[in-house]
């Protein structure tokens, strides 16, 4: 079994140079004209910065602040410049600057047969030559935006095999767990399988909530699916065209999500059993994911001589909503003793902490999917 990105690059800096944009002075957005979001707008649309309504990414430069935990990103391969790319993606929204401490790359070793067990130190892992999970690493590094005081750690995975990427969540749930607690984020995954429900262990280490993507395409993935995850889909958000003002939040219609093939309804979801039925449903909660409302990300894998601007890509899918989510309840500050905690606060809330989505429509062929007498059909 094998995990692929929840990622959606719309342009890249080839595009973007074609256009003839030129950089934005001091920091913000670094080209000008585009509404593309970026730390401080999404800050600003989810309510971390008080007293900023207007949301307009080029105009709100203020960034959250404050932290002291950890937060761990998991991804497959090597991303050899994360380090540098963070730092001047840091410089360039004005972010709380990177150092060795607060920054740091794991290698995982390879995986074992058993889900989560792996032994001894690992070595760098090989580069993805697509450059694919490349910019999925440089993408999730956005939950420093959200939670810039944070340590983060970025553990690499040996390869998207589901052993290699689950020993990886077994080393960066030790990571934070020792820095006092805090999130894992997870942008991957892939069809669910039945060996699932024993493989869920893996998100069970205490003091630790583990976030993953939802999917960027109709349907269950795993291990969004899991009931010890909270399950990140995505959203639209829009806005005004001539005053680049945030209006409203709205569906995005290539979100993954439904009922789950595997996975029995859990406890905290007993309140909307009626919807559910006797099936785990994803996901849980939702943020900015469409690939035409994007966000900006640094990464130099294209070209591999430089970049003239510098590699700046526009990306979207659910690989954006799980590191912003991550970073959000990480500035929280409550620090939920465990996912199914953190799933009782979240099932628990009367909605006055969430934004209910009453615009938009699932679309024609997103439908919920219940398994009727062997057959699928629409709810």
């Amino acid at each position: 079994m094998r995990a692929h990105t929840n990622i959606q690059i719309k342009e890249s800096p080839k595009t973007l140079k074609e256009k003839g944009q030129v950089e934005a002075a001091a920091y913000g957005p670094p080209f000008s004209v585009y509404l593309y979001e970026t730390p401080a707008s999404i800050a600003c649309v989810y309510d971390l910065l008080p007293g900023e309504s207007v949301c307009n990414p080029n105009v709100v430069v203020t960034n959250p602040k404050g932290g002291s935990r950890a937060i761990a990103i998991v991804d497959a391969f090597d991303d050899p410049n994360a380090y540098a790319n963070l730092a001047t993606y840091s410089a360039q929204f004005g972010l709380a600057a990177i150092n060795p401490e607060s920054f740091q790359v794991i290698y995982a070793p390879a995986g074992l047969a058993k889900p989560g067990t792996c032994k001894g130190k690992g070595a760098v892992p090989p580069v993805d030559p697509t450059g694919g999970w490349e910019v999925e690493e440089s993408l999730d590094e956005i939950a420093h935006g959200m939670a810039p005081e944070a340590t983060l750690y970025l553990v690499e995975a040996q390869s998207n095999d589901n052993n290699d990427l689950f020993c990886a969540v077994t080393l960066a749930s030790k990571l934070v767990r020792a820095a006092g607690g805090g999130e894992v984020s997870m942008s991957w995954g892939e069809g669910e399988y039945p060996k699932e429900t024993t493989d869920g262990g893996v998100f069970t280490i205490p003091n630790v909530v583990y976030f993953a993507s939802a999917g960027d395409g109709p349907g269950t993935f795993y291990p969004s699916a899991s009931p010890n995850v909270v399950s990140v889909g995505g959203t639209t958000l829009s806005s005004n065209l001539n005053t680049g003002n945030f209006l409203n939040e709205n569906v995005w219609q290539e979100t993954g999500g439904g009922a789950s093939f595997c996975e029995s309804i859990p406890s905290y979801q007993s309140g909307i059993s009626t919807i559910m039925g006797t099936q785990r449903g994803v996901p849980d909660v939702s943020s900015d994911a469409n690939p035409y409302t994007r966000v900006w990300v640094l990464d130099d894998f294209d070209p591999p001589a430089g970049c003239t601007p510098l590699c700046w890509y526009t990306v979207g899918g659910t690989s954006v909503s799980s590191p912003t989510w991550a970073g959000i309840v990480y500035a929280a500050g409550s620090f939920a003793v465990s996912t199914n905690a953190e799933h009782t606060l979240l099932y628990g809330d009367k909605k006055s902490d969430f934004r209910d989505i009453t615009y938009g429509n699932c679309g024609p062929y997103m439908f919920f999917l219940q398994l009727v007498g062997g057959i699928s059909v629409p709810a």
